[in-house]
């Protein structure tokens, strides 16, 4: 059991890890060192080699007596594999700060389909929260809408409205090993992502698509997988057992500020954050930290929003 600084430690570490997903994701899209742009990977390509290889990772920490299905793990891992999808396209066609804030959102439409659709009680913080993470979120889109740009903001808040789901699911099935609903996860939304490829192209399309990537690029989609997923799930699991999931909401807090970070030391000619974005992410980071900072006790909320999970 680690003591409340190293359990504070992990979750830093974890949200650092979970940041430089846009690290990745400007390597395999811009001219670098590495030469690791050419061929060009579609962002659902990464998405589904990242999700495999995190997936295969974190398998030796399923026990056999873990693995049991449900019927909502289904609906889970669509939401995941749907967030998935739509976050790393997001990422990849548009700037990563417009990405990941709007992805943040989530904790938003897991408080309104809680309290609206499945009766979840009402709380006046997180309303409050809410209503000034909404504005926060409309700053970003409302500033940034682009004809260019209305599809990759629309993708972004999608994978928030995807990420609630997930939440949402992971709260229903919180009696579940972590660990396998993980796996399930990261495995089934690979699987989900290559159908769906499948599906609408036929067999010759996929498996050009499935061979494309090089020797040096599955490598390097391997290392995504294990340092930007696999590990950080880790770290933040160990951290979770001494710091309550309210702090370590707002310790990974950190993964917005720094994800944009990464990719601007990419390809800074492309990801200078625009005005609004630095002022709807600072609305939208300040209404998320006022949430989950201890202050006086309210109502029951919905499920905890565990971060990272991009």
């Amino acid at each position: 059991m680690p003591t409340p600084r190293l359990a504070r430690l992990l979750l830093v570490l974890a949200a650092v890890l979970w940041s430089a997903g846009s690290f990745f994701m400007r390597v395999l899209g811009e001219p670098t060192a590495l030469g690791l742009h050419e061929p060009k990977l579609s962002p659902v390509q990464i998405a589904f080699w990242r999700g495999l290889f995190a997936g295969l990772i974190l398998i030796p920490l399923v026990r056999p007596r873990d693995v049991r299905f449900r019927r909502p793990m289904v609906g889970m891992v669509v939401c995941f594999a749907t967030m998935s999808g739509l976050y790393m396209s997001a990422m990849g066609l548009g700037q990563a700060a417009n990405a990941i804030l709007l992805q943040n959102t989530a904790p938003v439409w897991v408080y309104l389909i809680g309290v609206y659709l499945l009766g979840h009680p009402a709380d006046g913080r997180a309303l409050r929260t809410t209503l000034l993470a909404m504005i926060g979120a409309g700053i970003i889109v409302a500033g940034n809408w682009q004809p260019g740009q209305v599809v990759i903001l629309l993708m972004a808040a999608g994978s928030g409205v995807m990420y609630a789901g997930v939440v949402l699911l992971l709260g229903h099935l919180k009696a579940e090993s972590p660990a396998f609903l993980m796996v399930l996860n990261l495995i089934g939304s690979a699987a989900c992502l290559g159908g769906y490829v499948l599906v609408r192209f036929g067999w010759a399309e996929f498996a050009g698509w499935l061979t494309a990537p090089t020797a040096g690029q599955l490598a390097f989609l391997a290392v995504f997988g294990a340092v930007q997923m696999a590990v950080p799930y880790w770290l933040f699991a160990r951290g979770l057992r001494v710091v309550s999931a309210q702090e370590a909401a707002v310790i990974t807090l950190l993964e917005p500020v720094l994800n944009p970070v990464w990719a601007y030391l990419i390809a800074p000619d492309k990801e200078v954050p625009t005005g609004w974005t630095v002022a709807g992410g600072l609305v939208l980071l300040a209404a998320l930290a006022w949430r989950y900072l201890p202050g006086r006790k309210t109502s029951p909320p919905g499920p905890d929003l565990a971060n990272g999970a991009t």
